[in-house]
């Protein structure tokens, strides 16, 4: 049987989030677990087969499982994601990036920073 249209659309953005998520294990600048719970969504939407697989991940799954199950964000994780952003802004400054760009990022990842600090922690 031929894949629906929607659910097509859904495992590509599922497999295109899991590659940003796995971009973001080695680039400071993208986030890594934003994307793998937007995969999850979208798996979940699109092929239940990959969502399983995500979900029994030993990395990606308990990150999953808590956002879905509780809402809650880990502190540590919370604290490698901003550190991480301040980094990267950093890295930018000193390398001589446009006023434009570093206030352009500064703002998106202050916007970032706030939801995550503002998420419940366990």
């Amino acid at each position: 049987m031929a894949a629906q249209p929607g659910k097509t659309g859904f495992r590509i953005l599922a497999y295109l989030s899991i590659a940003l998520a796995a971009i973001g294990v080695v680039l400071p600048l993208l986030p890594t677990t934003p994307f793998v719970l937007l995969a999850a969504f979208f798996a979940s939407k699109g092929s239940p087969a990959f969502a399983s697989w995500l979900e029994g991940h030993p990395s990606f799954g308990p990150a999953i499982r808590n956002w879905r199950q509780k809402r809650v964000i880990p502190v540590t994780a919370k604290i490698l994601a901003c550190s991480m952003m301040l980094l990267s802004w950093g890295l930018m400054f000193f390398m001589g990036a446009s006023g434009i760009v570093l206030a352009i990022s500064g703002v998106f990842l202050a916007g970032v920073a706030s939801y995550l600090l503002t998420r419940p922690s366990f």
